[in-house]
């Protein structure tokens, strides 16, 4: 997590972490990045810190309402970006041929929750296919 609190810092971001109402896990508004302090482990809180910054890197405007559609691409783009920045893919090709074979495994390499490493892998394999060429 240090080096995206240190990209946070060189981005003029404060982060900070806050009692956030409706179960809401992090925010990002205006500079700042809001991080729930009832988030539970350090995985997890890497994981909402990640998607914050992606929020910051490709969202514009308020996309709170996920009813409208150019919000939830904007959300998907967020959390897209927190895969590729947490797990990249080349080296989740090489964890893979390394011997690490089940998601339990490749989140704890990762430090990601179990839950953000299956997303991961899905969204790779709609980004590239099921397979790959070797």
């Amino acid at each position: 997590m240090t080096s995206l609190l240190e990209m946070a810092e060189e981005e003029g971001i404060e982060v900070c972490e806050i009692k956030l109402p409706c179960g809401l896990k992090g925010f990002y508004c205006n500079g700042i990045i809001a991080l729930n302090k009832s988030i539970e482990t350090n995985a997890e809180r890497r994981c909402i810190l990640a998607e914050e910054l992606g929020h910051y890197y490709n969202t514009i405007g308020d996309i709170l309402n996920m009813k409208i559609n150019s919000n939830k691409k904007q959300e998907q783009r967020a959390r897209e970006w927190a895969f590729e920045k947490l797990v990249p893919f080349n080296e989740l090709v090489i964890t893979y041929d390394n011997g690490y074979k089940n998601v339990y495994e490749l989140a704890e390499y990762f430090d990601v929750t179990e839950d953000f490493m299956n997303e991961a892998i899905l969204y790779y394999q709609r980004k590239y296919g099921r397979y790959l060429n070797e």
